[in-house]
């Protein structure tokens, strides 16, 4: 008797565990299931409001969603922020879910994507606001310019406007914190080497070019003429 006893002891202490785990389980189920609802939900309006606020048209203008269809996808901006909030409720609810059933290494990697998601919201702002304000500082640089007789007015303006592009890029993976201080070095670095050999080409061998740029940026008046 004493023997069955000790080879049905693991069994009952594994039955016992079993039980307990049972319960907190189908709640943790049910909680998934009502997290999943609500994302979508959630996910719905978000897109709805941003719609309603034209903010996909603040998008197009800025240039975003040319750049997103280009990649090959076919969602928008709009479309994008909406599954990022989507995702932040999911992994909010399987953090909850995970916490229930005990499982606190997953539940804190969970926290942490969940701390990184709102900077990509941020980031993705800043680059939505900044192309948007880099396109119409580009248009107003190409305007003057035509306006006052220069030549290569949309040249200027695209090199205005890609240069506030590359600082918005700069300030949004800055909000992300992924090794920020490094692409930026690369960024300066790369830059000042473009400058010396633009430099080292005006030097050596682009002197009658730059004088023929200048000339058809700022054109010499007759003698005469005032």
């Amino acid at each position: 008797m004493q023997e069955i006893n000790i080879v049905l002891e693991p069994l009952r202490t594994l039955l016992v565990q079993v039980a307990s785990f049972l319960p907190r389980l189908a709640i943790a189920v049910a909680i998934l299931l009502a997290g999943w609802l609500f994302a979508k939900a959630v996910r719905f309006a978000v897109v709805k409001a941003l719609r309603a606020f034209n903010f996909h048209v603040l998008t197009e203008r800025a240039g975003v969603d040319d750049f997103l269809q280009q990649s090959g996808t076919s969602k928008d901006t709009t479309d994008i922020f909406g599954s990022l909030i989507y995702w932040l409720v999911i992994i909010g609810t399987l953090i909850v879910s995970f916490n229930g059933l005990g499982l606190s290494q997953v539940t804190d990697v969970l926290s942490r994507v969940l701390l990184f998601l709102p900077k990509v919201l941020v980031a993705l702002l800043v680059i939505v606001f900044g192309a948007y304000f880099a396109r119409f500082i580009g248009t107003a640089v190409m305007t003057y310019c035509r306006n006052i007789g220069i030549s290569d007015a949309e040249l200027l303006g695209k090199i205005a406007q890609v240069a506030i592009v590359i600082f918005i890029v700069l300030i949004a993976i800055d909000q992300l914190n992924i090794g920020g201080d490094l692409v930026q070095r690369t960024f300066l670095i790369l830059l000042g080497g473009i400058v010396l050999a633009l430099a080292l080409a005006f030097g050596i061998g682009g002197r009658d070019w730059a004088a023929a740029v200048l000339e058809r940026w700022f054109p010499r008046r007759p003698p005469g003429k005032g």
